[in-house]
Formats: structure tokens, sequence, C-alpha cells
């Protein structure tokens, strides 16, 4: 072992990274192994290390406290050993820890400061070019998002019929000259075939991913990362099971150190005819036993439900089943499944022939306040077919749509409404209402803050009454011009004239 690099301070919830260059023997990603044990006064974790090419192998770590940590690296197989220490300073500014749990339903960082997911989807966007994928960071910077979805092999789907910036693995791919925009149905192979070494990966595709997922850290996203999916054309959704446990081993040596990881089994795992429930559930104890940090962990459907209630799933990650219902549903499976709710494909706003992707801005703001109010969390997407072809769902880029803003302003009513969550309050069959989702407010009588959404109804006035005698100023709220108009301070039975439209809210907050 020579050329060994390492810190001597790191921040909390930080990334330690150990590297030494050594000589190769055999194939480093199954011939040689290295991992190290790190221990401080309140944790110790085992960690398997990787190997990044060049004869450089790495060891990562994420340390939970502000103290002295200890170390050893050894290779497996070998009696050679490194011993060191290092400390570990206090996070810095902005740096809240890993995102966990938090009340059964809700979110929140590992030091206590609530989170609540305003999720995106790009699929591939840091596997476009490198000017389409500073513009999308560039884009997700000024908008309400603190999470996006995306892929880490690369997607064969509609619209998304060129070449990766790169690949997986050592070699090289299939012909797709044989694929135009007519015939990406028809196509079920390569003419010429693919030809990949399994047993060796390419390591720049896994660091660039990486310099992504830091990309998306320092602007405060977190990075949902879809392990496995089928659509492909080079014969990743169809490896063995020995080449599958391969590509997690490498997948979570590298990436489970990085606070900022959710991981999503797959996106929906029930069109990968080749996996079987048995092999879901053998990827999930890898993650289990290979991530020491306890990341988010979740597998996203597109026709039949997993199990949400299984021990290892900590939120439930749904594509809606139905045309028209979802985020309805949401106050059901949060009884159901006991557990977060993430509705990461409600719907796409866009103008394609799809009908989860030609939605109209204010049906998918309707459905972000619907999963709100009912105690759950919208996802969104964007795919409108434009010259370019360039389809935010898929590429990243630039956001046209009319929802992002209006997202953003529900985000602002969330944070003001409950930092901790909302859930869903019985009240009147004919509106929806929310209050603030917390152990000490279910016990009370009266609320500190209601919120009653009407969605595609139009009242011209509402009646209300919560107590005799409690006072609550009353905000009319326009979801879809973003306007908050404060009526004043009533109590008891007391009507407010509403301007008889769509999309309108009515908060009424404790004086």
């Amino acid at each position: 072992m020579y050329a060994v690099i390492y810190p001597m301070e790191v921040n909390r919830w930080g990334l330690f990274e150990f590297s030494c260059k050594t000589e190769i023997k055999g194939n480093p990603f199954t011939d040689q192994f290295l991992e190290g044990t790190f221990t401080s006064t309140h944790e110790q974790k085992r960690v398997a290390g990787f190997y990044d090419g060049e004869g450089v192998f790495k060891v990562r770590f994420m340390p939970s406290f502000a103290q002295q940590y200890s170390f050893v690296i050894h290779f497996r197989d070998e009696e050679d050993s490194f011993c060191s220490s290092f400390k570990v300073l206090s996070a810095e500014m902005g740096n809240h820890g890993p995102v966990r749990v938090a009340n059964t339903f809700h979110f929140a960082y590992e030091d206590g400061t609530p989170y609540l997911p305003i999720g995106t989807t790009c699929y591939v966007w840091e596997l476009q070019n490198e000017v389409l994928q500073k513009q999308t960071l560039e884009t997700l910077k000024e908008s309400a998002f603190n999470k996006i979805r995306f892929c880490l092999l690369p997607k064969h789907y509609d619209y998304n019929l060129s070449e990766p910036r790169s690949y997986p693995y050592e070699g090289t791919p299939c012909d797709s000259s044989v694929l135009n925009s007519e015939n990406f149905n028809q196509y079920t192979g390569c003419a010429t075939g693919n030809d990949w070494d399994f047993s060796r990966f390419n390591v720049e595709h896994f660091q660039h991913i990486e310099k992504s997922i830091l990309a998306l850290q320092k602007q405060g996203i977190e990075a949902d990362l879809i392990v496995m999916h089928p659509y492909d054309r080079w014969g990743f959704s169809s490896m063995t099971k020995k080449q599958d446990n391969l590509y997690w081993n490498y997948v979570l040596a590298r990436f489970s150190a990085y606070r900022n990881v959710w991981w999503s089994l797959a996106n929906e795992y029930d069109l990968m005819e080749t996996k079987s429930i048995s092999d879901w559930e053998q990827y999930a104890q890898l993650i289990c036993e290979l991530d020491p940090y306890g990341h988010l962990r979740s597998i996203h459907n597109c026709g039949s439900f997993y199990d949400y209630s299984r021990p290892w799933i900590t939120h439930c990650s749904i594509q809606r089943q139905d045309p028209y219902k979802c985020a309805e549903y949401v106050d059901q499976w949060r009884a159901q499944f006991k557990k977060p709710i993430v509705l990461d494909e409600i719907g796409y706003e866009g103008n394609i022939q799809h009908g989860w992707g030609n939605l109209s801005g204010k049906e998918l703001t309707r459905r972000f306040w619907e999963a709100a109010c009912r105690g759950g969390y919208g996802g969104h997407g964007e795919t409108f077919f434009r010259k370019d072809r360039i389809l935010w769902w898929s590429h990243g880029g630039c956001l046209h749509g009319e929802s992002p803003d209006r997202i953003k302003f529900l985000k602002k009513i969330m944070e003001e409404t409950s930092s901790v969550g909302l859930r869903f309050h019985q009240m009147h069959w004919d509106e929806l209402c929310c209050i603030p989702d917390t152990f000490s407010s279910q016990n009370k009588t009266i609320q500190d803050k209601y919120v009653f959404y009407y969605g595609f109804t139009r009242p011209s006035f509402r009646k209300y009454h919560i107590d005799d005698t409690t006072e609550f100023v009353v905000e009319v709220i326009d979801t879809w011009e973003m306007t908050i108009e404060n009526r004043g301070t009533f109590s008891g039975d007391f009507t407010i004239e509403l301007p008889a439209k769509e999309y309108m809210a009515v908060r009424l907050s404790i004086v």
C-alpha cells in the first residue's frame, strides 16, 4: 500500500475519503477488496471500499458526530492494514445531515430541522451534455424543488433515443443507428449487439454521477437515486443475479456516504420481467447491510403497488393507478401503511400523447394541493414536446410549464401553516380541510390553523364555525394567482365571501 491520502478534519455529515494506490492483482472490481472500520465514542461503522481506476482504491465514510474518530483500513485476504485518526468538526452552515422519517408520516433532517419534500423527476439529466446539465442546475436553483429523482443507468424510451454521455461498464453499445422516432416502439434489439464486460465498471460514469450528487447537495437538493429501471436497449435491465449483486455492491460502496442520497430500488419495478419479488427483497437486504447510514429507501410501481408495509421501506413512493385519482387516496394510504406518502408520479404537466404526460398546469397544481391537504407530498414532472425534443422529465434543461411557480407558492403556504407537515381533518363532506400534523395537536379540540381547499369547485361564499369564542385571522388564498388576502378577525359563526372561481383556499389562524 502506498500514496495514501486522507483528510485530517472533516465536518459532521461531510465526506471522509481515504484513498490509496496499490498493485493491481487480477480484476480490481472482483479480486481485490478494501474496507474500513470507523470508531468514535458514539458509533462504530464498517464500510466497504471500491476501485476508482488507475490503481486507486477508496473508502468513504460519513461521520454522524462531531468528535475524534479512529479508523482501520485493510484489504481482504491480506494482512496489511492502515490505522489512523481524524477530527470531525461541527456541521457547516446549511448542512443538517441526512433526511429521516419524522412523526411517522413526515420528514426531518437528522439535526431535527423539518424537511418538506417538493420533488421533481429528471430521469437522466446527468447523462446529457454539459451545457444542458448546467442549465438544469440553474433551473433547480430558482425553483422550489428540493428533491430530484434520476437514474444511474442510461434510459431508452420515448424521446430518449440518443446515446448517453457515458455507460456504466467497460465495452461498447449496440448500433443505435437503427433507431428513429417512428420505430422505437417496435425496437426489440440491436442489429450488432452490445459488448459489455459486466465485471468491470466504467469508473468515469460513476465519478460523474458523484459530481452531480455533490452539485445537488450544494443547492440543498436530495438525490433520489433510481438504481434499476426497465427502459433499456443495452442489457442492463436483464443482467444475471451475480452481475446485479456486483452492481449493487459497487453503487452502495460509492454513494452511501453522501448525506443527500435516497435509494429508489427501481422505477416501475413491475415492468422488469426478469426480476422477481425475491430479487427485490435481496437488493433491499443489500442496502440495509451495506448502507450503514440508513438512507431513505423505497421502490416505485407502474401497475401493482409493492408491499409498502415491508419493514425495509421507509416511505411509499407511489405512481397513480387510476387516470384521474391519486392524491385523493393519500389519507387512506397513510392509514394503511403508517408511513410517509410521496406521490412520485401523479401525472406530468405537458402536451405529449400519453395520458400521464399531458396534464394542464392547473390540474397538476390541484393534485399537489390535494396531496398536501391529505398529509402527503406530490411529485412534479414536465413533458412538453418542443422542436428541440428536450423534455424536463428526462433531460432537464429549462421549465416551460405553469405549475412550478404555483408549487413554490404552495410550499410557502405549507411552511407557514406547519413546518412539520399537514394532515387531513374531517369537517364537512364537501370541502377538504387540513391542520398541522403534530402529536400535540391531535389531542387538541381547537387547532392553531385550518386550511380549507376547494379545488375545482367554485363557492361564492362559505360559512365557518370552529367554536363559539376562539378568534381567527381569516385569509383567502388564490392558489393559481398566488395571492393571499387578509379578511380580518372572526369568531363563532361567520361567512366569508369568495370569488366563485376554482382553486381557492381559506386559512384560519388563531389570533
